[in-house]
């Protein structure tokens, strides 16, 4: 049988990710030193076939303990390797924008595929790559996406609700999402003038008097749902929500969110956050049973 491997941190999801397996699970023991490095204790003996959970926000503290992580599994007796990344960070920058950008896609999908057979994420931030499996040279990378979850999820709540991407490459999940919900969709066009600082123009699509959900894989300061927000009751909706995959919302961006005019903020467990209401356990359980790696 396999094994599902965890961190401490991320345990609620492990925990019903390993019932809707039937997999044991086991929690990687962390000892932080004061100099800033990390002890790491796994099983003292692992299965051949052994699946790490590990999202990685704020990722430059965790991708070392993930590669040491699964270095020591290997040593422990794991043959086959699965990553159970629900956010895969790094694949915004895809390509050099100016000389010298270090292309950070390229690199993080090289470290990853030199220390994983396979690579199971969700809603990455694909934009200039096809496919995940470009990004993990030789290894096996699927990308699944919570896009048709979150269309049943939208419908059941708001009948005739508007799906509306809040930039154009929030479409390729709002087409996705709004066919499995039954529902109309349009997508914003977006400008971006910096970090913090971007413009959207509203579709042609008529929003007055009607219920309008913003829906996008990532919500990080949230600028660009904040202006779509705006847009969209600037132009009559009568209701705007906000559904995203992953939670990350830093520093206050929630709040100024909601104080945009956002009426619900909805999220997947992905991201361990309050506004969590879509599980995706069902979805990563059903892809590791399809990987092969149950035993």
């Amino acid at each position: 049988m396999s094994l599902l491997l965890a961190f401490d941190d991320e345990s609620r999801l492990a925990q019903g990710l390993a019932r809707a397996l039937d997999w044991p699970l086991a929690l990687i023991d962390r000892h932080a030193f004061p100099d800033g490095e990390t002890r790491l204790r796994l099983p003292h003996r692992l299965p051949a076939s052994v699946a790490l959970l590990r999202g990685l926000q704020q990722p430059n503290a965790k991708l070392t303990e993930l590669l040491l992580a699964a270095a020591g599994a290997r040593e422990l007796g794991a043959q086959r390797l699965t990553l159970v990344c629900p956010y895969l960070a790094y694949m915004r920058q895809d390509m050099a924008f100016t000389p010298g950008e270090v292309v950070s896609q390229r690199h993080i999908g090289a470290l990853l595929a030199a220390a994983f057979d396979t690579v199971v994420t969700v809603d990455p931030h694909l934009h200039r790559v096809a496919t995940l499996a470009e990004v993990m040279p030789g290894r096996q990378g699927l990308a699944l996406t919570a896009a048709p979850l979150w269309g049943q999820y939208i419908a059941q709540r708001l009948p005739g609700a508007l799906l509306l991407g809040p930039d154009e490459e929030a479409g390729q999940w709002v087409r996705v999402a709004a066919a499995a919900g039954g529902l109309e969709h349009a997508v914003c066009h977006k400008r971006r003038h910096g970090d913090r600082d971007v413009d959207v123009a509203l579709p042609a699509t008529p929003v007055e008097g009607r219920a309008v959900v913003l829906l996008d894989d990532v919500a990080s300061t949230g600028r660009t749902l904040m202006a779509a927000a705006r847009g969209a009751l600037a132009m009559g909706a009568a209701s705007v929500d906000a559904a995203v995959t992953h939670a990350l919302f830093v520093g206050a961006a929630e709040a100024e969110l909601r104080a945009s005019g956002v009426r619900h903020v909805w999220s997947t467990d992905a991201v361990p956050h309050a506004s969590n209401v879509l599980s995706l356990v069902p979805l990563l359980a059903q892809a590791l049973v399809g990987t092969g790696e149950r035993v």
